[in-house]
């Protein structure tokens, strides 16, 4: 299995390749150069395993037995997976009114992303250990990438680990998750800006091509390919349990709502669709609303500024992985991502073409979802079903009420639940309802905290640049000293 870039200017890699890069060197996301086509058969044999198995099978097809062995792969996935609090991994609460919610949030952080963050750190490990490598991984996050980032590395000999959060911006819970973690490989600084603007200083460094490599980086954001091969399992375990037979024939849909905000799920979702999941795709966005005026009118353009919401890890202007859905949609028309791509970078927005739009807006249906939406959404599932969302699900959940409503005719639903409503108690008070904090999250208040702030005015690059090469020196230190 090769990888290619969306923007068709850098040399194809494997699957080892595009862990570690990140960004293609031309600035496209790296691809599979062909997407194994999933029969009948094959999805009826998927449809009776576990989550954690069908995270190795499909991790099976993207990563060549040569680079890791099947055996490896699977004790690779099992350990990413051992702290699960859910026995499933994953598991699907069948709520009233037809809501299907696949509750994707049973990892140590409480949120989706320590499903992908677990193995993606379990395969880096292994690559680290084969080569007696060490390396530097930067991460920016809004909120939840960074906690689950620290979580799956924290401790490890190998890997140094930097996050950027934006200060304030963040729930305390969030932030507190990061900067609790006092290991000696962990390193967190607390920005004055949002997270866009705190992506400024991270591609900065990562543009020096020579300081990247003398300082063996790499980033862990949404872009990176191992996280999105993980994310497409969300999809194939959403279809298994909520289609009602795989004996008809053609297969019967179901509908997968995805709430969204760098789009890493629902490029997932396009892909697995591509691999012959009978899959309809819907993404739910917050007030952050580029991925909807995509769809619906080909305006892929920034707004003035980042509108903080309630669903704050989705606060996001740029939404990376739609390069993915792009170069998807074009038949993996490299020239066209680029030039759409490069403009975008350039002007800040970009009329999407005729026949891309068009396509786009047939392959999936979005809808924008306010504050007071997500509020009366958490209200409306708690009454129902004495069950309570986190913003974010609730902003996918809003699109299934206002269907029943409407009284639509529809294949069965399966929301996206990414994280649980423990972290984002302000969100639960906000819609009149009671927090349920768990003692793990409550004890995170008394703990110390390590954080170095970034303020207005500070030259965040450099301050970025200048950790990265103490740490760089700490370790020809150590190892200068080490017994021979």
């Amino acid at each position: 299995m090769w990888y290619v870039s969306t923007r068709g200017m850098a040399p194809r890699v494997d699957f080892e390749g595009a862990l570690f890069s990140g960004y293609a060197p031309d600035g496209g996301l790296y691809m599979p150069e062909k997407l194994p086509q999933l029969d009948r058969d094959t999805l009826r044999q998927w449809s009776v395993v576990s989550y954690p198995s069908l995270v190795k099978e499909l991790c099976s097809l993207f990563i060549g037995p040569e680079l890791i062995p099947r055996d490896d792969l699977n004790d690779l996935i099992d350990r990413a997976f051992s702290r699960f609090r859910h026995k499933e991994v994953v598991h699907l609460s069948r709520l009233r009114n037809g809501l299907n919610v696949l509750e994707l949030w049973h990892g140590v952080t409480y949120a989706f992303k320590d499903l992908s963050l677990c193995c993606a750190a379990q395969f880096l490990q292994y690559f680290l250990e084969k080569r007696k490598k060490h390396i530097t991984v930067v991460v920016g996050t809004s909120g939840d990438t960074g906690s689950a980032a620290i979580e799956s590395v924290q401790g490890a000999e190998n890997v140094d680990i930097i996050v950027l959060l934006p200060k304030g911006r963040c729930t305390k819970i969030q932030e507190l998750q990061m900067t609790t973690v006092l290991r000696e490989n962990v390193h967190v600084f607390g920005v004055e800006g949002n997270s866009d603007e705190l992506d400024e200083p991270i591609k900065a460094v990562f543009a020096d091509v020579a300081f990247v490599k003398e300082h063996s980086l790499m980033s862990l954001n949404s872009i990176n390919w191992s996280r999105v091969l993980v994310q497409m399992a969300h999809h194939f375990f959403a279809y298994f349990r909520c289609a009602p037979t795989l004996d008809l024939h053609p297969l019967p849909p179901v509908e997968v709502v995805v709430p969204s905000g760098g789009a890493g799920s629902l490029a997932a979702g396009f892909i697995a669709q591509k691999m012959g999941l009978p899959i309809h795709l819907v993404v739910a966005v917050n007030s952050n609303d580029i991925i909807h005026r995509a769809v619906q009118r080909g305006d892929f353009s920034l707004s003035e500024a980042v509108k903080p919401t309630l669903a704050s890890a989705m606060d996001i202007q740029v939404p990376y992985n739609m390069e993915r859905i792009f170069w998807l949609l074009s038949g993996s028309d490299s020239q066209v991502t680029r030039a759409l791509m490069e403009q975008f970078e350039r002007t800040r927005g970009v009329s999407l073409p005729k026949e891309l739009h068009s396509k786009l807006s047939e392959a999936v249906i979005s809808q924008s979802v306010s504050d007071e939406a997500i509020t009366q959404t958490m209200g409306r599932c708690w009454e129902e079903n004495q069950y309570l969302l986190c913003p974010h699900s609730a902003v996918a959940v809003s699109y299934h009420y206002q269907q029943v409503d409407r009284r639509q005719p529809s294949p069965p639903r399966c929301c996206l639940a990414p994280a649980s409503a423990a972290k984002f108690p302000e969100a639960v008070l906000a819609a009149g309802l009671t927090p349920e904090t768990p003692a793990e999250i409550l004890a995170l208040e008394h703990k110390e905290a390590r954080c170095t702030p970034m303020r207005k005015g500070d030259d965040w690059t450099q301050m970025l640049r200048g950790l990265i090469e103490d740490l760089s020196r700490q370790r020809q230190g150590r190892f200068r000293n080490a017994p021979a």
